[in-house]
Formats: C-alpha cells, sequence, structure tokens
C-alpha cells in the first residue's frame, strides 16, 4: 500500500488552549493510538490533503525529526460550518500486528447487462479487512465486463490468503438488475395484450349469435308468408 510522510512536531501542551492556538495558526493537533502511549503532535494542515481529500486508501509515515513511525488513520473530525479539520487519530502500524482498515473498491470494464438495459447496483464501496501491515491491498479491483442482467459479485469471489475480509461471504459487492421502469412496461404490454384477446372473443361470440340470429330469423318470416298464402 502507498504510504504518505506527514512532517510534524511533537505536542508538549495538550490542553484547550494550547489547540485553540494550534489551530489558529493553522495547524492541525494529532495523536497516535497502538503504542505503549498516546503520541500527540501537530502539522500544518495542507500536509493531510492528499490523505484526506482522496478515495485511495493510504498509510501513512509520520516524520517527528528524531524517528519515523508508521500509522493509519482511525478518525478525523471536521469544523460543521468550515469543513476544516479540527483534529485527526493515528493508529500505530506493527510489522508483525494485524490490523483492520477500510479498502476501496474499484469496478474496471463495461458490464453487458447494463448496455442492454439494466442497473448497476454499487453495494459495497468499501471493504473492511484485516492484514498486516505489508499486506494491505491499495484497492479491491473488480471486473465487471462479464456481469449480465441478474449476476452479482459477492464477497467468496474475493478472498485471499493474504488478508481476512470482514464481511459475510454472501455479501453482495455490486450487481446488475433489471430497471424497475422496463417491469412496469412489461406488465403493461402483457395486460394489454390479454384485454385485446378477451375482446376478440367476445367479438367472435357476438357476431355468431348474431348469424344464428339471422338465420332463425327468415325462416319465421318465410312461415308467416306461407300463412298468409293459405288464408288467401
Amino acid at each position: 500500500m502507498k504510504s504518505i510522510t506527514i512532517k510534524g512536531s511533537e505536542r508538549e501542551s495538550v490542553g484547550k488552549k494550547a489547540t485553540k492556538a494550534l489551530r489558529n495558526a493553522g495547524k492541525v493537533p494529532c495523536v497516535v493510538y497502538g503504542g505503549e502511549k498516546p503520541l500527540h503532535f501537530s502539522a500544518d494542515e495542507l500536509a493531510f490533503r492528499d490523505l484526506v481529500y482522496t478515495a485511495a486508501a493510504h498509510t501513512v509515515k509520520v516524520d517527528l525529526g528524531e524517528g519515523k513511525l508508521k500509522a493509519i488513520l482511525q478518525d478525523i473530525q471536521f469544523h460543521p460550518v468550515t469543513d476544516k479539520i479540527l483534529h485527526i487519530d493515528f493508529y500505530q502500524l506493527f510489522d508483525d500486528k494485524e490490523v483492520t482498515m477500510n479498502i476501496p473498491v474499484r469496478l474496471q470494464g463495461n458490464s453487458p447487462g447494463v448496455r442492454n438495459g439494466g442497473r448497476l447496483l454499487f453495494r459495497k464501496r468499501k471493504l473492511a479487512i484485516k492484514a498486516l501491515p505489508d499486506k494491505l491491498p491499495d484497492f479491491f479491483d473488480i471486473d465487471i465486463s462479464e456481469l449480465l442482467i441478474g449476476d452479482n459479485i459477492i464477497v467468496e469471489s474475493l478472498l485471499n490468503d493474504d488478508f481476512t475480509i470482514l464481511h459475510p461471504d454472501s455479501t453482495v459487492v455490486v450487481q446488475v438488475k433489471t430497471q424497475r421502469a422496463a417491469i412496469v412496461e412489461l406488465v403493461v404490454e402483457e395486460e394489454e395484450e390479454g384485454v385485446e384477446g378477451e375482446e376478440g372473443v367476445i367479438a367472435e361470440g357476438a357476431e355468431g349469435a348474431t348469424a344464428e340470429g339471422g338465420e332463425g330469423a327468415a325462416p319465421a318470416e318465410g312461415g308467416t308468408a306461407e300463412g298468409r298464402e293459405n288464408k288467401e
């Protein structure tokens, strides 16, 4: 996994007054957990741009001048109005200790099911995994070039010996479903065909009844005529 270096300085004071002064100076107060004790430091807000404002996952090398330590971003707080970064929590990495991290999913290719009118549903844009730091992948790349309508890709197809995916094997990551509009249109067409068939049966019955009625009426008229002739 790619790593980003954050250069900062260790904080001597962690009180509210000192924290406010750091923010006013354009710096972000941070804490690294996971070691023997929490490590408090600060760094320029611009230093976190490539770490925070991206869909990719990265590890971090915290450079405080006297050595570097590896970590991952664990939590971040933003100002509710300005969206400025207020505080960041990191978790220290050790080569022999597994860590849990959310890894983004990238879709590759074009689905023939979508080209045929299906709807692509991206169910899981990130997957939580547990792995040693050097086994963490940058992305889950999923090929959708063979997904037809009704097909899906589940977690089970992404299993790997290098890490553990913390979701059930049956979890759907991406799928192609029939468009709802297409289903409604199909139902309407079927109903219209059914109505036309019923009308055809009724029309045929009515026509037959009229014809029979006509044939039955002719002898009656003949009988009436014959009766008149007898009287004459």
